[in-house]
């Protein structure tokens, strides 16, 4: 018994020893590390990656978009005015006719006979006519030995003849004319179109189908549409001077040509609500083409040192307009805008942003009021896509 007391005091110590190093493993480590995460303190916030831009203040141009279409400043479908047969065709389509160059010639025989038929005519009558006025002088020298009436009869005779004479003469006039349709020449410069006859083919001056269309394509004229509301911003700018007309390809990709406008039309089209505008262009490159759809702008005004903003920093909620600034902080705030107008990737501000103001104009789906930011500058030039990373 004196023996076995002292292996069971070990065996006890040994059994509280296990007991407190495990205690110590679960407790006094949890309590430790707690501890060292109190002293790291909360987590910091993630910097939110924007693209931002500054507000600008600039000259910005008022363009009213529309759709027009090309026509040709001088259109002329070419007729006969005598009826023959074709002879000569002098033209080649789609060829530059200059006014007055030879397009048909019909057959001109038979009008060549009648110019010299008349002509025939007065010699006859001119013939006469000396022929009455030798025998007017003779009875006016019989004096008293010819009578009265035969004087007056020859005086009424030689009148007659003089007359008969201006009758060939206007004869002639006619036949001459007749004789010069038969030539068909170009009436403006202009390019020919498709030909609609052909060589011994027979047309009369009453049929409506012509020989060829001309079209005069410099300078051009392009029709469009602007909105009613906009005619006294247009009648105004057109008062100090012809307004700038730009044309492009329906996608608006290309720049066709830059003319001005020349005409406003005398009423409004109430069905639509539109004007019609007539602008002129040079098109000395032939860029424009009669019958061509095209897409315009119209320089109304240029509003001065207009507040801009990239478009895509205009966000759209269901209470109006806003957008993000970045402050001092690189802090996100948000702003109520109202906006005027919009073109070619810019917007006008008129109320809400300040000239020199940051704006985010990409990744706002991730912004909030007071995010922190961490900005991109957005270059206007695509080649540069990062200008200052802050």
């Amino acid at each position: 018994m004196k023996k076995s007391r002292p292996i069971l005091w070990i065996l006890i110590i040994a059994a509280v020893a296990t007991a407190g190093y495990y205690g110590w493993q679960k407790f006094g480590s949890h309590d430790a590390g707690k501890a060292q995460t109190a002293q790291k303190g909360p987590p910091r916030a993630t910097a939110v990656p924007v693209s931002v831009s500054p507000v600008q203040k600039v000259n910005f141009p008022v363009y009213l978009t529309g759709l027009g279409t090309v026509q040709g400043f001088n259109t002329v479908q070419v007729r006969t005015r005598v009826d023959g047969q074709i002879d000569k065709i002098a033209f080649t389509e789609g060829q530059i006719v200059n006014q007055g160059d030879l397009l048909v010639e019909i057959d001109p025989r038979p009008f060549q006979a009648v110019l010299d038929q008349a002509k025939a005519k007065k010699q006859q009558d001119e013939a006469n006519l000396a022929n009455a006025n030798l025998d007017l002088q003779r009875y006016t020298k019989l004096g008293e030995f010819a009578t009265r009436q035969q004087t007056d009869t020859q005086r009424s005779t030689v009148a007659q003849l003089t007359a008969q004479i201006a009758a060939d003469e206007a004869a002639i006039f006619n036949a001459q004319t007749q004789l010069d349709y038969t030539q068909v020449k170009a009436p403006i410069t202009g390019v020919a179109g498709l030909r609609q006859v052909d060589i011994g083919n027979i047309v009369n001056a009453v049929t409506q189908t012509g020989i060829v269309t001309i079209s005069q394509v410099e300078p051009i004229a392009v029709i469009f549409t602007a909105p009613e509301d906009q005619l006294p911003y247009i009648s105004e700018g057109q008062k100090a001077g012809a307004l700038k007309v730009i044309a492009f390809t329906t996608d608006g990709k290309k720049t066709l040509a830059e003319g001005k406008l020349a005409v406003i039309n005398n009423q409004v089209d109430t069905t639509s609500g539109t004007i019609r505008l007539k602008a002129v262009f040079d098109n000395k490159d032939h860029s424009l083409w009669p019958g061509q759809s095209v897409s315009t702008r119209l320089l109304v005004r240029t509003l001065k040192d207009a507040t801009v903003v990239p478009d895509d920093a205009v966000q759209h909620s269901t209470n109006g307009l806003y957008a993000y600034t970045v402050n001092q902080d690189n802090k996100a705030e948000v702003h109520k805008i109202k906006v005027s107008y919009a073109i070619d990737g810019r917007s006008v501000v008129d109320e809400g942003l300040s000239p020199g103001q940051q704006v985010i104009t990409g990744g706002q789906f991730k912004v909030q009021p007071g995010s922190l930011v961490s900005t991109t500058v957005a270059s206007s030039n695509p080649s540069q896509n990062k200008v200052r990373q802050e």
